[in-house]
């Protein structure tokens, strides 16, 4: 699970303008960095593009997902992620990174398409790298599946010594009964032979 890209996108007119972004581009080669760089920011705009205002969208395109969502101010947040990465806290990111990025730059400062710094955005893209981590669902969903799989072993390792418990206990009544058995031979052996 990675994230690549984390942009925010004026989308309410044509050509959509990029008003800033964080990509990761550590995975690939130096050689390939910036052509897949250009890819995501152009798909990234195109995804915006199509996005209309309050539609969140999840796109596929070869082995990337783009999270996308758009918001009534003309601007849409791009998240571009494998495939792998939970979609519920892809969207979760975009709410929080478009609130704050409206909060902190009012329309007049971005209206006119120049770019805009935030640098929050490589913060987000580092923390995010892990969704367990950064979402408290999954992070609490992780824990939960770790202690069902503790207790699974702990079951199976108390059934087992059951079965244990349950194969002495068959040896100890086959014991008894043999020592029963003895005794009352020797009871007859010993009646045979009576001293006067």
């Amino acid at each position: 699970m990675k994230l690549f890209y984390i942009g925010i996108i004026q989308n309410e007119s044509k050509p959509g303008v990029e008003l800033c972004a964080e990509k990761d581009l550590d995975s690939y080669s130096r050689f390939t960095r910036g052509n897949y760089g250009e890819f995501m920011s152009v798909f990234a705009k195109t995804v915006a593009e199509r996005t209309r205002p309050g539609q969140r969208q999840d796109v596929e395109q070869q082995d990337y997902t783009f999270h996308a969502y758009g918001r009534t101010e003309g601007v849409c947040g791009i998240i571009i992620s494998d495939q792998q990465y939970p979609a519920l806290v892809a969207h979760q990111l975009l709410s929080k990174v478009m609130d704050e990025f409206l909060a902190a730059h009012p329309r007049s400062s971005w209206s006119s398409g120049q770019s805009v710094a935030m640098p929050e955005l490589r913060d987000y893209l580092a923390k995010y790298q892990d969704p367990h981590q950064a979402d408290s669902i999954m992070k609490i969903q992780r824990e939960l599946d770790e202690t069902k799989i503790t207790l699974h072993k702990t079951i199976e390792s108390v059934l087992q010594r059951g079965e244990k418990i349950d194969d002495l206990v068959a040896k100890s009544d086959g014991l008894s009964n043999q020592s029963k058995m003895f005794y009352q031979q020797a009871k007859k052996q010993n009646s045979c032979c009576v001293l006067m």
